[in-house]
């Protein structure tokens, strides 16, 4: 079993809040807008990070980490990126990703928007964190938590860290 910590957009901010909930995460995943490497370093000093580049990322953070990221933790296939889009509206890049081999988990950033739900006509379920930053227009913080057990995703959680 792995205890995940699913984060996005912290746009340079980092707090004890967020490390706290790290601390009991196996690993941590960044969807994008990482802002600056501070904010990976504090994280891999934890535990292990995975992580995409955003769109306010600079060549730093891109030479650091891929646009897209597809890799299993145990028995899920994973596919994650900062702009994606969400079922049945993923951007056209997303889209062919996603149609060409289907993962079993789709991960995305950008919209600051917490929003979980299944793709039921591609039996994909998709996850966006929402933003743990400060900057942007979302009125509260937030980032999942969830374990995967061997081929199942489940104790899903939103952690609110209050508002920006």
């Amino acid at each position: 079993m792995t205890k995940i910590l699913l984060l996005s957009d912290t746009h340079s901010f980092m707090d004890s809040t967020i490390l706290k909930y790290a601390r009991q995460a196996d690993e941590i995943w960044h969807a994008g807008d990482i802002g600056n490497l501070s904010v990976i370093d504090s994280l891999q000093k934890i535990g292990p990070v995975r992580a995409v580049f955003g769109n306010i990322d600079d060549h730093i953070i891109q030479k650091e980490f891929p646009l897209n990221q597809r890799f299993f933790c145990e028995g899920v296939d994973v596919l994650m990126t900062h702009i994606g889009g969400y079922p049945p509206k993923y951007n056209s890049r997303t889209k062919t990703l996603i149609d060409e081999n289907p993962p079993k988990l789709f991960i995305c950033g950008h919209s600051h928007i917490l929003k979980v739900m299944m793709d039921q006509k591609r039996d994909v379920l998709h996850m966006n964190p929402g933003a743990c930053g400060k900057n942007g227009f979302h009125q509260v913080r937030t980032m999942l938590r969830f374990t995967i057990d061997d081929k199942d995703i489940k104790n899903l959680e939103v952690v609110e860290l209050g508002k920006r």
